[in-house]
């Protein structure tokens, strides 16, 4: 039995959000205003036809939105999108009592993503490379995806000759592939072990395509070219399948959103640091103490340092934040923190912070819900959450990040 629903707003996932029989009801693809029709299951209408559009609706950019499970959002206008960005975590700010003012939404283009991780499995015929369907297990080979970079999206025939070598037809492997200024870089996780023989083929193969390195299950296998990343005036070679923002526009935001936060600073100490995403930046103004978990990623951005020039001192530290947070004696003598942890937020190193004396916290988030978390947490503690921006790297997706300035007087 069909249901006919009129959309009222959309959720937090992207789906358009109805009412029926005092429950709510969610459909994808859908938009406010618009009504729909189709079957309900578990509070779902999974395929929905639009008997009334709206406005706002646009073509869709890709062939495989709606089979692809990567884009959720493809059939919204641009401005709704950004706009439908910004309330969602100016909303989620508002439940714990913080009201900031807000920067424009600053959206990466298309085929901008610099990053993307594969699933891959043999086939009798060949290989499929692409991503899942919308909760589902099917894998959706990707032809000419509308996010991922033109060097990424022609690399697929090179990572099918990948796939046939490490995969098996019960069970997929992970590729990721990441632009870098000597060529892409690959990291094939969850494969089969390497036979020598089937090395020289990956040789062979990826010579020939130009990757500029090649890890099998965590061993680099190969390295034609270095696959350095541009931090400021400093080149890094990361470890393989090492943390880069998804977009160099979307990192250019974030970098000016954060020097904006501490700028002026004298001394800065850089939480989660990474491979100097921030850090290296940052040396050319001020001596920055680089504190990161990951020993590896540590030394990419210490010899990044050292061979950049013109820098002013770098130091670094490799401690689990979440286990051993910086203490406040630790803090002293610092102008001003970033901060960037992953999207279980940093709690426990937070609440050192707040009680520091440190004038300026530049706060980067991929999690809304965490930073704000997070952030009432400082606002206790004597801290103002001055300004945030809203970055869309992740676009068509139900993802945002965000840079929060927070200040002590």
């Amino acid at each position: 039995m069909t249901t006919r629903l009129i959309i009222e707003r959309l959720g937090h996932q992207g789906d358009g959000v109805a009412v029926h029989e005092g429950r709510e009801v969610f459909v994808p693809f859908s938009l406010p205003g618009e009504t729909v029709e189709g079957i309900l299951a578990n509070g779902r209408m999974d395929v929905p036809r639009i008997v009334e559009p709206v406005a706002e609706r646009i073509k869709p950019a890709c062939r495989h939105f709606k089979t692809c499970g990567g884009c959720v959002t493809q059939h919204v206008r641009d401005d709704v999108l950004a706009n439908w960005k910004l309330e969602s975590v100016a909303a989620t700010l508002r439940r714990h009592g913080l009201e900031p003012e807000f920067r424009a939404v600053q959206t990466s283009p298309e085929h901008s993503r610099r990053r993307a991780v594969f699933s891959a499995r043999r086939t009798k015929k060949g290989a499929v490379v692409g991503f899942h369907g919308r909760a589902s297990d099917v894998l959706v080979e990707v032809l000419d995806c509308a996010l991922i970079c033109p060097q990424i999206q022609d690399s697929i025939p090179v990572l099918k000759d990948l796939t046939r070598l490490g995969a098996t037809r019960k069970g997929e492997i992970r590729i990721a592939v990441t632009e870098s200024l000597g060529g892409l870089d690959v990291d094939v996780r969850e494969a089969k072990d390497l036979e020598p023989q089937q090395l020289q083929v990956v040789s062979a193969v990826t010579h020939a395509a130009g990757f500029a390195r090649v890890a099998w299950n965590g061993e680099v296998v190969l390295e034609l070219q270095p696959p350095l990343q541009r931090f400021g005036i400093a080149q890094v070679r990361p470890p393989a399948g090492a943390f880069l923002q998804a977009t160099r526009e979307g990192e250019d935001v974030l970098l000016a959103a954060v020097r904006e936060c501490v700028g002026g600073a004298g001394r800065v100490v850089d939480l989660f640091a990474g491979c100097g995403t921030f850090s290296l930046p940052m040396a050319e103004t001020a001596e920055v103490h680089a504190v990161e978990g990951e020993a590896d990623m540590l030394a990419a951005l210490d010899a990044g340092w050292r061979h950049a020039g013109g820098l002013r001192r770098v130091t670094t530290e490799v401690r689990d934040l979440f286990r051993r947070p910086l203490l406040a004696d630790e803090l002293k003598g610092f102008d001003a923190a970033v901060i960037d942890p992953p999207r279980a937020g940093a709690k426990a190193q937070v609440e050192v912070l707040a009680g520091s004396g440190i004038g300026k916290i530049a706060f980067v988030s991929c999690n809304p819900a965490t930073f704000a978390r997070d952030a009432e947490v400082l606002v206790a503690g004597g801290y103002t959450l001055d300004k945030v921006q809203v970055v869309d790297q992740f676009r068509w997706s139900a993802h945002s990040e965000l840079v929060g300035r927070f200040s002590r007087v």
